[in-house]
């Protein structure tokens, strides 16, 4: 079963009002909160905190959620997937690579 993700105009693979190429398939699990969330936009739009980034020693945590497939990647298999599902194949946005200080300590 598909873990819920929250955003602004949710399509049914995580993709988002802000985010919605056909690569924009990827939810992260917030670590203020423990729930998915599209993208940090979207959660700062409906959550009522601020973002906290993950710690490099918690990146053994399920947080990244493949929208195609459902898959819950940990944090480091992300990292390592050259932006691509290590599980089925779909395409991750490359440019997301931007904003990792936005979910992951550098």
């Amino acid at each position: 079963m598909k873990p819920e993700v929250r955003g602004v105009g949710l399509d049914a693979e995580s993709r988002c009002a802000h985010y919605h190429s056909v690569l924009d398939v990827v939810a992260i699990k917030m670590r203020c909160c423990g729930e998915y969330f599209a993208c940090k936009a979207c959660h700062d739009e409906l959550a009522d905190h601020p973002p906290q980034v993950w710690p490099s020693e918690e990146w053994h945590q399920r947080a990244v959620l493949c929208g195609a497939c459902s898959s819950e990647l940990t944090i480091t298999r992300y990292l390592e997937s050259e932006d691509a599902c290590p599980e089925c194949g779909a395409l991750f946005n490359p440019a997301c690579r931007l904003h990792q200080r936005y979910y992951f300590e550098p």
